[in-house]
C-alpha cells in the first residue's frame, strides 16, 4: 500500500522542535565562539529555515489527515500511550516562533501564542486523564515529559517576544511537573514492560527537563547558583543514554529518532549557557561537543527521515502482526 497522510504521526512535530532547536543553539554559540566561527547564520538560519518549512508541510498533511481520517486523529489524542506526542504540536509552535522572531515579530506572536493554549489545553486533558485512572504501566513513555513538562520549552520565545509573565507561568507548570512525571517513568523504565525497540530513542526526553531547566531556570532566578545542579544530572544523563544507545543500529527508524535530536538540542543549548556564564576552555570545550552532538543527531535523523519518505516507507502503513518493521512511525 502507498504511504497516506492516514499513518503521519503527530509526534513527527518533532522534526519541527529538533530543527529549530539547533538553529536556536547555534545562535547562542555564536557569541561565546566569536572568531571561531567566521560567519554563523550561514550554520544557524538555515535550521530555522527547514523548521518553518517542515512546519508548513507537517501543518498542512496533519490537517489533511484530520479532514480524511478524523477517527485516526481521536484515537492519537485520546492514547495514553500517544497523547505526550501530542505536545510536540505546540512546543514545535514555541520553538518555530522563537526562530522567526527577528524576521517576523506579529507572526511569532501569534505561533507562540497558539502553542501555549494548545499545551495548556493538552495539559489540562492529560491531568484529566490520569484521573480517570485505569492506564497501563505499558502505556506510560518518556513522551508524557513533553506534555506535563514541556512548558519549560516555551520561554525561549516568551521572553523574546516580551511574554516574560506567561513565560514564567508556562515554566514554573513544566518545572513543577517535570519531578513527578520523570519519576513516573522511570518507575515505568524499572517495573513495568521492557519498551519497543521502535521507542527506544525517546528516552532521549529525560534530557529536557534537566537541561532547560538549568537553562531557562538560569534566566528566570539569577540569584539560585544551585541550579546548575540540573545541568549536571543532564551531563550524567546524557552519558547514560549515549551507553544505552549503543545498541541503536537495531532500532528500527521512524517518527521516535527525532526524540534523539530535540533533547540533544536542549543539552547543547544548557552547555553553551553553563560556558557563558564562565567562559573556561574546558567549559566551552563542553559546550562544543555538546552542540556537535546536536547537530550529528539532526542531520542523521533528517537525513534517515528524507531517504524513508522517498522509499515509500515513512508513512506507510504498520506491518502486519509478527512481520518484520519496516519502519516505526507512532506508539503502538
Amino acid at each position: 500500500m502507498a504511504q497516506s497522510v492516514r499513518h503521519l504521526p503527530i509526534g513527527m512535530f518533532g522534526a519541527v522542535m529538533a530543527l529549530a532547536g539547533l538553529g536556536l543553539a547555534g545562535r547562542a554559540a555564536a557569541p561565546l565562539f566569536a572568531g571561531l566561527v567566521p560567519a554563523p547564520a550561514y550554520f544557524t538560519e538555515p535550521w530555522i529555515a527547514l523548521a518553518v518549512l517542515a512546519l508548513v508541510a507537517l501543518g498542512a498533511a496533519y490537517v489533511a489527515k484530520l479532514l480524511r481520517y478524523p477517527q485516526a486523529v481521536r484515537a492519537e489524542f485520546a492514547d495514553p500511550a500517544q497523547m505526550g506526542f501530542c505536545a510536540t504540536l505546540p512546543l514545535a509552535l514555541a520553538l518555530a516562533a522563537a526562530g522567526i522572531a527577528p524576521y517576523a515579530k506579529p507572526l511569532a506572536g501569534a505561533l507562540w501564542w497558539a502553542g501555549l493554549a494548545l499545551l495548556l489545553a493538552l495539559q489540562v486533558r492529560g491531568f484529566a486523564r490520569l484521573l480517570e485512572g485505569g492506564i497501563a504501566l505499558a502505556q506510560v513513555n518518556a513522551g508524557w515529559l513533553m506534555l506535563f513538562a514541556g512548558g519549560i520549552v516555551l520561554p525561549g520565545a516568551g521572553i523574546a517576544l516580551g511574554e516574560e509573565a506567561l513565560s514564567r507561568f508556562a515554566f514554573g507548570v513544566g518545572a513543577a511537573a517535570a519531578p513527578l512525571a520523570t519519576a513516573l517513568v522511570l518507575y515505568r523504565a524499572a517495573f513495568g514492560p521492557a519498551l519497543p525497540q521502535a521507542l527506544a530513542p525517546t528516552w532521549y526526553i529525560l534530557l529536557v527537563p534537566p537541561a532547560l531547566g538549568y537553562a531557562y531556570g538560569s534566566a528566570f532566578y539569577p540569584e539560585l547558583a544551585a541550579l546548575e545542579v540540573l545541568f549536571f544530572l543532564a551531563l550524567v544523563l546524557a552519558a547514560s543514554l549515549l551507553f544505552h544507545s549503543r545498541r541503536m543500529h537495531g532500532w528500527p527508524f521512524g517518527a521516535p529518532w527525532w526524540a534523539i535530536a530535540f533533547p540533544l538540542d536542549a543539552l547543547a543549548d544548557a552547555a553553551l549557557r553553563y560556558a557563558a556564564a564562565d567562559p573556561q576552555p574546558h567549559r566551552k570545550a563542553l559546550a562544543g561537543i555538546a552542540l556537535a552532538l546536536a547537530a550529528l543527531a539532526v542531520a542523521l535523523a533528517l537525513v534517515r527521515t528524507l531517504a524513508a519518505l522517498a522509499r515509500g516507507t515513512l508513512l506507510a502503513p504498520p506491518p502486519a502482526p509478527g512481520a518484520p518493521a519496516a519502519h516505526a512511525s507512532q506508539p503502538a
